[in-house]
This record gives C-alpha cells, structure tokens and sequence, in this order.
C-alpha cells in the first residue's frame, strides 16, 4: 500500500486492515498479486502520464489533496494528504484500463484549507487540461468544502467536457474507505454525454451507486457516512451503476460540445457570509463594514431581526451588495410576505431566489468581479444551474 512516510511500509492484512512496519531492519519479498499494472510514466513539473492507448477518452485527474488522496501517518497516527496524482493511481488500480491519464497537482491540502486563490489555480488548470485535449476532467477534493469548489468551477468555467468532482469520507486505509468506488464512477461519469461541473459521490451507504449532482445544487448534509452528499430540492441529475459502471441521467445535461471553452477566473475576495441567529448583536455586522457584498443566511421566506434592519441599511448606502438566502435551504425566498421582508427590500437587499447560500457566496464573489453592473439582475437568474425556476412546496 502507499505510505505518507519513507521509513515505513503499509501492508495490507487478509482481514481488511492495514499495518505499518519499520522498512528496517524488516525485510520484504514482492510476490504477484492480483492488482492490475498501471504503467506511469516520471512525473515533471507536478505532472504525470499513464501509457497511450489511442482506443481510449483521455481523462485529466487533477488532485487538489483531501481523503480520497490521503493515508494514515504512521508516525502521527493522524490521516494527511500527502499524494500527487500519480499516487492516486497507484493506490486505485482499478482506475487501469478505463482511459489514458494525465495527472496533475494544483494543490495539497485538506479541504478545510481551501481558499479563492486556489480555486483561481485549480479554474485556469482545467481549462489548460480542457485546451489540451482532455475528453474529460476529475479533480480528487476533501468533501468538507467541495461544494463552494465545485461551485465556483461552475461559475468560472464554461466547458464542453465534464468535470466531475469526487472525494472520500474515508481514507484508503481504512475497510470501509469509499475512495474506490467514488474515483471510478467519478471517472465514468467524465466519459459521459455531458458538459458541466459535477458531484460524484456514493448514493447510500452501500457499494451499489454513485450519485452525479449538480455542482450548484449539492450540498454536504452528513459528517461521515458514505452517502453525505444530497442535491437540494430534487434527485441527483444521475446515477452511476456500480456493477455495470452504467451512467444513467435522469435529468438531461448540457450535451457535450453544446458550449465553447471559456474560462473567467477573477474573484473578488471580499464577500462574506452571514448566518442570523435569534438575539445576534448588532455589532455582529461590524465585522463586513467595507465588505464588496454580504450573503445573508436568514430564517425561513429571508428575514432577520429589525434592530438589524438600520446596520444593513447604512452598509447598503456604504456600497456594500448585500442578498438574502434561507436557512431553510429548501423553498424560495420571498420578502414581499411579511413586514420585515418589505422594509428589507426598501433598504437595498436583493432577493436571492432558490439558490442555496454557499452557491450564493461564490455566484456574488464572480458577479462583482465579472459583471458588477449586472449583479441585481443576475443574483436570482440561473446561470449554472443553480436557482430552479419552479419549487414544490411539498414532496
């Protein structure tokens, strides 16, 4: 198995369960095995290649760092990213044989550690992958900030290839890690008739299906089990067979080709989010004073206390775009109902439709940078999926 460190070796036992010996003074004998051979080539520049097969889809794996790229630390006993790309294959064989790789690391991290300069790095690597050829592109992520990165690629790229976000909640070393399962279909799901930004993630608890979500759409709504990632409001876009590797769309896709290749990559930094909680001191928004744009996360139709009405107001009139999402995440946000609503929208706030907060923060980070003339107009009009036109308003 890989190891984070050079003074161990990581074996893995009959029962499932990996073990980390001291590489001296053991000593250790290579016996056949029934992994399949995957043929890499030296890595330059942070980037790796598999063997050429002309017959194949070529997939770029871009490798930010997370779970599904992590390992135990023997000498820590803690879990830490420390593979490039091409380790990512080495340690998910089953990966041979699907397509011809070309590997690439933009970053190496864990999720928690992302930031818009890297999504900058990670936007400008695709298109550079797309550009060059890629029929397809996966970028291996930590699941705990994915959604905002998947995100902002929907909103900074146009695409006319797939580019499907995968990870795993839990590492190679352990049983039960998903890391296998998710890579492969994520894989498959790059292979397919489609040209967006994608979520590929297992569907339930078991090795049965993967889910394709919606970039936009997806949201982490479990700590740790294997089917964390839900799309809000509605299935998943489609599925991914796991005994079949069958991709299965229930809602069609942007068709491949449908778009040109175009990236946009500007973000402005300084777009904050607000979550409003019961009692919040006024003060509490002292902290955006001078911010570009404020997403607030306000309860049920988009409300927040009164006595916060005149602090929103002065940061309007200061210059500040400020939008109002739900907490409910479910359901559209709509200030015309009740009092509060009204007197929000009298002093600036603009409605942010259905789209969900975290969406909304990387959807205004690209608006003010991109088209800060347009942001009233384009806050509630879906741009990558992200705001359905039509709500339920029960299931």
């Amino acid at each position: 198995m890989p190891s984070s460190t050079s003074t161990h070796a990581v074996l893995k036992l009959d029962g499932g369960y990996n073990v980390g010996i001291e590489r001296s003074p053991a000593s250790f004998e290579v016996v056949a095995g029934n992994v399949r051979d995957v043929e890499q080539a030296q890595a330059v520049d942070g980037t790796s290649q598999a063997a050429f097969d002309e017959e194949l889809p070529t997939i770029a794996l871009i490798s930010t760092g997370g779970t599904i790229a992590s390992t135990v630390d023997y000498r820590t006993g803690a879990v830490t990213a420390q593979f490039d790309a091409e380790d990512v294959l080495r340690a998910v064989p089953d990966l041979a044989g699907r397509a011809n790789y070309r590997g690439r690391v933009v970053a190496n991290m864990l999720s928690e550690n992302m930031d818009p300069a890297v999504w900058v790095e990670l936007a400008e690597a695709i298109h550079e992958e797309i550009a060059d050829g890629a029929d397809g592109v996966v970028v291996m992520h930590g699941t705990d900030t994915m959604q905002y990165t998947a995100s902002a690629m929907a909103f900074m790229l146009e695409t006319p290839v797939p580019i499907v976000f995968t990870g795993s909640q839990r590492s190679a070393d352990r049983p039960s890690s998903d890391n296998v399962m998710n890579a492969v279909c994520a894989v498959e799901t790059a292979k397919a008739d489609a040209a967006e930004v994608l979520v590929c993630m297992h569907a339930t608890g078991s090795d049965d299906r993967c889910a394709i979500h919606r970039a936009t759409r997806v949201r982490k709504n479990h700590t740790s089990r294997r089917a964390a990632f839900e799309t809000v409001g509605a299935q998943p876009i489609g599925t991914v067979e796991w005994a079949t590797e069958r991709v299965t769309f229930e809602r069609a896709p942007t068709p491949r080709e449908a778009q040109e290749l175009a990236v946009s990559p500007e973000l402005s930094s300084a777009v904050e989010l607000v979550k409003f909680v019961p009692g919040m001191d006024v003060q509490a928004l002292d902290y955006v004073e001078g911010a570009a744009g404020l997403v607030l996360e306000g309860t049920g139709l988009g409300h927040v206390n009164t006595e916060l009405l005149p602090r929103v107001r002065e940061l309007i009139d200061d210059g500040t775009t400020v939008v109002m999402t739900s907490q409910s995440l479910d359901g559209r946000v709509c200030d015309r109902v009740y009092e509060t609503g009204r007197d929000l929208l009298d002093a600036g706030v603009i409605e942010g439709g259905t789209t969900l907060p975290e969406t909304m923060l990387v959807k205004l980070m690209w608006l003010l940078a991109n088209r800060p003339a347009e942001v009233e107009t384009m806050v509630g009009r879906s741009m990558a999926g992200e705001a359905p036109a039509r709500t339920r308003p029960w299931r």
